[in-house]
């Protein structure tokens, strides 16, 4: 099992679903966690949970839409912990739109929450990193990244330009020693994905019923599927990869019939 003792992580968007997942067990590997997003009272319920169970946390609110925000959450790890080790961006938009039909303002704010706050956090994060030798990044991605589907334009082009700016970060920080890698992440059962599916695309309230029976192993990803696989890549397990995107999905990516 991969060890975080020592290090500090900070993880964007945790006060639910996959990024309270990576946040949880990441304190349970031994690092002191940053827990971030815009629900307060669910982010220090998270992160005195942790404290409970004898681990570090603290809770940072904000919209990661707003540069100072970013910038500020890797000032917030590095006066409380000393520092910053880990860097997971997993806050994300998920919201439904088309390339057809989406206004600008949807546009510009998929983008902002989706690529533009990873790219400042990554600046933040690696001035720090540098300072201390070395670092992990995990960009939390999406299978719609190479594609998507029609209701998932925006979000879709949001993923794939962040798994460019992962393979190209990757590159160009490991001189430093700090690598950055990307999950691109599947079906995965969330808070976030059932109020999606039942008020944005006016489901019945038991579509996971049927969601299942299109997997192959006959449930969806859970947010600890994603947490194992983001922990590999934020611990010494993978010191040696970067400018990496990993499929956590149920089958090959194009492969026919799983469209």
């Amino acid at each position: 099992m991969p060890t975080l003792t020592g290090r500090v992580a900070l993880v964007t968007g945790s006060t639910s679903g996959i990024g309270k997942g990576i946040a949880e067990h990441f304190a349970t590997l031994g690092a002191a966690v940053v827990v971030h997003g815009r629900e307060v009272e669910a982010g220090e319920r998270i992160a005195a949970g942790i404290r409970e169970r004898g681990g570090q946390a603290i809770f940072q609110p904000g919209d990661v839409a707003d540069e100072a925000v970013c910038r500020g959450l890797v000032r917030a790890a590095v006066d409380r912990f000393g520092g910053l080790d880990v860097l997971v961006n997993n806050a994300a938009s998920t919201a439904r739109g088309s390339l057809e039909s989406a206004t600008l303002a949807f546009w510009d704010r998929m983008l902002a929450i989706n690529l533009r706050a990873p790219f400042v956090l990554m600046q933040e994060a690696l001035a720090v990193m540098k300072t201390r030798g070395g670092g992990s990044i995990v960009n939390i991605g999406s299978i719609n990244a190479y594609c998507g589907m029609e209701t998932l334009g925006p979000y879709s082009v949001s993923k794939g330009a962040l798994m460019t700016m992962t393979r190209n970060a990757g590159t160009a920080f490991a001189k430093h020693h700090v690598r950055v890698n990307q999950l691109n992440v599947g079906w995965t059962l969330t808070e976030g994905e059932d109020r999606v599916k039942r008020e944005e695309e006016h489901l019945a309230a038991n579509w996971l019923d049927d969601a299942v029976k299109t997997r192959p192993f006959g449930r969806l990803l859970l947010p600890q599927d994603i947490a194992h696989a983001a922990a590999y890549f934020a611990s010494d397990d993978s010191a040696a990869i970067s400018g990496s995107v990993l499929d956590l999905e149920q089958f090959a990516i194009g492969a026919p019939g799983t469209w």
